[in-house]
């Protein structure tokens, strides 16, 4: 694997006394995709929600960088060198889409990637900076996302169901993007119900069944069949 920038050690997260994520371990290298798959309610969303500091209480090590984070507020996260882009988008639409971007570009730390390498990977958002971001489509909302946590020049990037709600062709155009974010050295982890799209462009993947790692490896030595029995818990 390439050089380690996440290692996560027998991770648990709870909410009051409900465990979402059940001892959880795994590792994302620099320029390395990893997948995450499962079925709602498997506890992916919380496992992302742990590595950005906005889940509740949790047990184990999230390393990053080979420092544990796992105790340090979501600013001081950001600003290491992690972003999240979030189910549901979360951009402030009455915004404009350039006003939007710059949040990333305010909270993150400081690197090679601008404004001007946002607009390179997505033109349209160059051609509606100054729109609000409420007048765009759900596709061009899902760019906006996407460019704002590059803008924070991470060198881990999070993506949690980037394509919930989206057209087929959106959905594609999004992710033929993520072979030239990986191949500036940023690794990603994508969590994803869409089995097909995930392991496509991922170099590994991990399946979670009500907070568990119950399959991981790599997509082409895997079938398909015995992905889909331990997504489904057969």
């Amino acid at each position: 694997m390439a050089e380690a920038l996440l290692d996560i050690e027998d991770l648990s997260v709870f909410y009051g006394p409900f465990r979402a994520v059940q001892g959880v371990s795994l590792k994302v290298g620099a320029g390395e995709v990893v997948s995450i798959i499962g079925a709602n309610g498997a506890g992916k969303s919380s496992l992302m929600k742990a590595i950005i500091g906005q889940a509740g209480r949790t047990e184990g090590r999230i390393g990053f960088l080979g420092e544990d984070i796992s105790t340090r507020p979501t600013a001081e996260i950001v600003r290491a060198g992690i972003a999240l882009v979030p189910e549901g988008r979360r951009l402030f639409p009455s915004l404009t889409v350039a006003e939007n971007l710059t949040i990333g570009w305010e909270v993150g730390r400081r690197g090679e990637i601008g404004f001007d390498e946002v607009y390179e990977l997505f033109p349209v958002l160059a051609e509606r900076s100054g729109q609000l971001v409420r007048s765009l489509s759900g596709g061009q909302q899902q760019m906006v996302a996407l460019g704002r946590g590059l803008l924070a020049n991470p060198r881990l990037l999070l993506c949690d169901e980037i394509s919930l709600g989206l057209a087929p062709v959106v959905i594609a155009d999004l992710y033929r993007i993520i072979p030239a974010i990986r191949d500036r050295g940023i690794g990603i982890v994508i969590v994803e119900q869409d089995i097909t799209r995930s392991l496509a462009v991922a170099d590994r993947f991990y399946c979670l069944l009500e907070g568990r790692v119950n399959l991981s490896g790599r997509p082409a030595e895997t079938s398909r069949d015995e992905v889909a029995r331990h997504y489904f818990g057969m």
